[in-house]
């Protein structure tokens, strides 16, 4: 499957395309194509950022992006580091919904595998306790062959239309949010902000990697991604924040409030609460007691 920037060009014989990755990092540009993707991250951490929905993931995360849903699983620094010997592993199910698979799901039967699926279109995140069963299906995807794969794939739809503890990802579906120019465009400011989010950036930083003044670039921003740059700039400091709490990768909270790019701790702890919905600390212990 060769991946283009925003679009994914697949000619598919079959009505699933099953592919298993094992690579240095994942793919770093954000993209969309025309199939729904099932993704199990058998190994692996970092950001993940679809549609306007923006969060950590890690091993064992199990996730359904959505047919043309813009999106990226940005790999942690530390898989991109000098004589890394770091990798990642995911199993995925490719497959459009708008192909043959849409005159299968015209049957009564699998209403409810139809009504799932378009509601995918805005992302999904499995639960804990649900993707012990789902990683179960797709491995059995992964060793069937003809006839058995299909019917495997068809058991595993059914099974994710029936759980109800999904978390749904972006708050749009953005299915025609982006131009493919815009889409280039977006990746350029996600990338340099997760690059330089350490830095203080400015608004007019930013406004220039998009080549648009800074008032056009908050309007721009804002329209493809429901927040503002200020907002996403700190979900990203928050993220990397989280990150080393939950690694116990920090000395202090004021060390690790400086470290993820924020001038002072009562702002870090301000911040940190509204896009949690706990004080660091309060996040710190619920974390460590789960362990």
């Amino acid at each position: 499957m060769k991946v283009v920037q925003f679009t994914i060009p697949v000619t598919i014989d079959n009505l699933i395309h099953f592919q298993e990755d094992r690579l240095p990092h994942f793919y770093e540009h954000l993209h969309r194509h025309l199939e729904t993707q099932v993704t199990w991250v058998v190994n692996g951490e970092g950001t993940l950022i679809a549609g306007n929905y923006m969060q950590r993931f890690q091993t064992g995360d199990f996730f359904v992006i959505g047919a043309n849903q813009p999106h990226f699983f940005k790999s942690d620094p530390c898989y991109f580091e000098e004589g890394s010997d770091k990798e990642v592993h995911t199993l995925n199910i490719f497959f459009n919904p708008k192909g043959f698979l849409a005159q299968l799901l015209t049957f009564p039967e699998l209403r409810s595998i139809k009504n799932f699926i378009d509601l995918s279109s805005y992302g999904m995140k499995a639960s804990a306790k649900d993707k012990k069963i789902l990683t179960g299906l797709i491995l059995k995807i992964k060793n069937n062959f003809t006839g058995f794969r299909l019917s495997s794939f068809i058991e595993l739809l059914q099974v994710m239309a029936n759980l109800k503890n999904w978390e749904h990802l972006s708050t749009e579906s953005f299915e025609q949010a982006f131009s493919d120019s815009e889409g280039l465009r977006m990746n350029d400011v996600y990338r340099y902000t997760m690059a330089n989010f350490t830095d203080c950036i400015s608004l007019e930083q930013i406004a220039a990697v998009a080549y648009l003044t800074p008032q056009s670039f908050c309007r721009y921003f804002k329209k493809h991604t429901s927040k503002t740059y200020i907002n996403f700039l700190n979900e990203v400091r928050i993220n990397d924040a989280c990150k080393k709490f939950m690694e116990k990768e920090f000395h202090s909270i004021s060390t690790v409030a400086y470290q993820s790019g924020f001038n002072n701790v009562v702002t870090f702890n301000r911040v940190f609460k509204s896009i949690t919905g706990s004080a660091p600390r309060e996040f710190i212990k619920a974390y460590h007691d789960k362990e």
